[in-house]
């Protein structure tokens, strides 16, 4: 018998926004449990983030370099972005964060894996794409700033992302998530079992 996460939504007896920020806010639920008690939950209001895994025809992946300073490191990543353009398409937007992180451009993309990173106390879901058969983008590279002007790109061989994510060297959730994704599923039922890449999103519904 296969598991499946579900859907669920316990009573909300009262809620606030004591904290709304450019991207993102927190909100306070007062919710309901089993048992007919109320606990207080704080939690961080998220629009939600793609990411795409770019492999390319050497099987290396495309990697960033860039500051993060809430952990006060500089992280190598994956292409991603937040889905912060009101009715964007998430496979649009994935396409759109290649392009402007990397000037690069894929013909082949399917969907890796969709996750909720830190359910405990934010609602962010993430959707990681696979793409394949790059090639550089046409027209003027995007014009970067703030943590974006000091970012480094490569492309590192997949095996090695592989190992260095089980050393502990790196530590991006979107980069390990996908190259451990990508190497199961060739272990497993094979690139082309994975789903398309309009293939539906409850956690960000498409638009219509």
């Amino acid at each position: 018998m296969g598991i499946k996460d579900t859907a669920e939504e316990w009573e909300i007896s009262a809620s606030a926004t004591p904290f709304t920020g450019k991207k993102t806010s927190v909100r306070t639920d007062d919710v309901v449990m089993p048992d007919g008690s109320v606990v207080r939950r704080d939690y961080q209001v998220h629009p939600g983030s793609v990411a795409a895994l770019a492999v390319d025809e050497d099987d290396r992946v495309l990697v960033i370099r860039q500051y993060r300073h809430p952990v006060r490191r500089k992280l190598w990543e994956i292409p991603a972005g937040l889905l912060d353009v009101p009715g964007e398409n998430p496979l649009h937007a994935a396409q759109r964060e290649l392009y402007e992180e990397a000037h690069v451009k894929a013909e082949d993309w399917r969907v890796l894996t969709d996750v909720y990173p830190t359910p405990g106390g934010c609602d962010e879901a993430v959707r990681i794409f696979l793409a394949r058969d790059l090639s550089e983008a046409e027209g003027e590279r995007f014009e970067v700033a703030e943590e974006e002007a000091d970012m480094e790109i490569a492309r590192v061989p997949l095996a090695e992302l592989v190992r260095s994510v089980l050393a502990g060297d790196l530590q991006n959730n979107c980069l390990a998530l996908g190259v451990l994704s990508l190497t199961a599923v060739r272990a497993g039922d094979g690139v082309e079992s994975l789903r398309r890449a309009e293939a539906p999103w409850s956690a960000r519904p498409f638009p219509a």
